[in-house]
């Protein structure tokens, strides 16, 4: 089975919300689903502000609304973007992936269909910790 299969109905969702994006600024619309623990699919969207330093990313958008809901243990994450290439989760967002899986499973889509799979652990080796605060 090919892995864009195995995603398709992550890559499919965070597609659809991609459209839901507040990008007024960039015109960079992403959107993102993520796969909780317990089968849940919660999705996100970037959300600009003209105060940039405020923008909330897809990934920390699907992420919250996950948390807010009771979910926080992770599988995988689709991210879609009208891109020539699938593009990875930016280091702040890679961050707080690693903060519920470092070892998640990382689907990066574009609109077009192209598709890259990779774990957290290899975009994201060494993450900030609990350990690394004790």
């Amino acid at each position: 089975m090919e892995k864009n299969t195995v995603y398709s109905d992550l890559i499919e969702k965070a597609l659809t919300v991609r459209r839901n994006a507040h990008a007024p600024y960039s015109g960079f619309k992403v959107g993102a689903a993520i796969l909780g623990e317990s089968g849940t699919i919660y999705t996100g969207c970037n959300i600009e502000n003209s105060s940039y330093g405020m923008t909330l990313c897809a990934e920390r958008a699907a992420v919250a609304k996950a948390v807010s809901e009771g979910e926080k243990s992770f599988e995988a994450i689709a991210i879609a973007g009208d891109t020539k290439k699938p593009v990875p989760p930016c280091g702040a967002c890679r961050q707080v992936l690693a903060e519920f899986n470092p070892g998640m499973t990382v689907v990066m889509a574009t609109v077009t269909g192209e598709c890259t799979v990779r774990s957290l652990k290899e975009l994201f080796p060494h993450p900030f910790s609990k350990s690394d605060i004790s």
